[in-house]
């Protein structure tokens, strides 16, 4: 049983070795990394943009979420 197992064991790993992917080195230079990492950021003002609208989103179905529960309590 020991035996079976231990070259089932065997035949997986080796599988297992060949689907392995090995990544390639990045070969830019820290310039070019910098310069993409920069490029990739979005605009602070976007960003600021967005946090508002958010927030302001927010309250507001809070606040109808209440108001309209209610409102409909009441009205039945």
């Amino acid at each position: 049983m020991d035996k079976r197992l231990a070259k089932r064991h065997k035949r997986q790993v080796a599988r297992a070795k060949m689907n392995v992917k090995t990544s390639e080195p990045d070969v830019r230079t820290p310039e070019q990394i910098k310069a993409d990492r920069d490029a990739s950021r979005p605009d602070a003002s976007s960003m600021a943009n967005k946090q508002s609208v958010g927030a302001a989103s927010r309250t507001t179905r809070s606040g109808a979420a209440t108001s309209t529960g209610s409102a409909a309590k009441t009205a039945v």
